[in-house]
Formats: structure tokens, C-alpha cells, sequence
């Protein structure tokens, strides 16, 4: 297993549409195993293969992590098929060190996706996992959590991210 780069905001990488996975290879478990590494390195919930320069439809969670027991879950060419309510809470990306924001995400999600191994699944998540789902899906669309911010909200991220951008 190897860490990886984490792409910031500004790199053209996280604005592209990630594309579908067409075949779970020996490269992709190591790209899972990678990332894995890295999210836990950096200690986030999740990671999308965008945020570490591969542009595919992939990314990784762990929601478990606050009970301090690794749970891994993959998702392989998700897609959200239904989703419920609203809720508006604190968000933070890798990919924009330091910064948080309230965003407006659906309360409940019913993710379909393909495990690790490429089996089908779906899993129905509210709360903490609902938002981070869609979070990384967003990646995988090249939409930013910051992108769902306010005219005002986003200018006055603007600014403080010219101060705070990691070189």
C-alpha cells in the first residue's frame, strides 16, 4: 500500500466527470487499498478517486472511525436511486484543508453501487452517511461541497482560501 497525493481545490482533476469502472482488476484493489491508506493517513470519513487524480467512478468510506474500528465500504459506480427530506450541517473536504460550511443535503439516500469485489448492493444510509455520500458522489461529479454555498458564503470562502490554500 502507498499514500497518496490529495488533490486541493483548483486542480482540474476534482472539476472533471469521473468515468465508469469497467473492470475490477488487481489495479483497482490496489487503488482501494491506496486510498484507504491515505483517507486514514489523513484521518476523513471518506475519499473519492478524484480527489487522489484517478478518474473514475469509485470512492470510499468509514463512518466508523469515531468508534476507532475500521469498516471500510466501497461504492464502484454509484448512483443515489432514492432519496428523502432535507437536513443542513457542518462539511469538511479533504480537498479544502481547515475549511467547514453548512450544506443542504437529502436526510436519507438509497445508494446502489458494486462492492470491491464488482457483487451489486444497495444500501440505505440517513444521518452522517447519507450527507457523505452524497458528498463523494458530487466528486465523482465534479462538484465541490463549496459549490452549494451561497453568492456571499462562496466570496467569503474565496478570500479566506487565497490565504489558506496549502502550497
Amino acid at each position: 500500500m502507498a499514500k497518496l497525493k490529495i488533490r486541493y481545490l483548483g486542480d482540474p482533476v476534482l472539476r472533471e466527470k469521473a468515468q465508469p469502472v469497467e473492470e475490477i482488476d488487481e489495479d483497482l484493489q490496489r487503488l482501494i487499498d491506496d486510498m484507504a491508506e491515505t483517507m486514514y493517513d489523513a484521518k476523513g470519513l471518506g475519499l473519492a478517486a478524484n480527489q487522489v487524480g484517478e478518474t473514475k467512478r469509485l470512492f470510499i468510506l468509514d463512518l466508523s472511525q469515531k468508534e476507532g474500528k475500521p469498516e471500510l465500504l466501497v461504492f464502484i459506480n454509484p448512483e443515489i436511486v432514492e432519496a428523502e427530506g432535507k437536513v443542513e450541517e457542518e462539511e469538511g473536504c479533504l480537498s479544502i484543508p481547515g475549511y467547514s460550511a453548512k450544506v443542504r443535503r437529502h436526510a436519507k439516500v438509497l445508494v446502489k453501487a458494486l462492492d470491491r469485489e464488482g457483487k451489486p448492493f444497495e444500501m440505505e444510509l440517513e444521518g452522517l452517511g447519507a450527507r457523505a455520500v452524497q458528498h463523494e458522489l458530487d466528486h465523482l461529479n465534479g462538484i465541490l461541497y463549496v459549490d452549494h454555498l451561497s453568492t456571499l458564503k462562496k466570496q467569503l470562502f474565496k478570500r479566506w482560501w487565497k490565504k489558506h490554500r496549502p502550497k
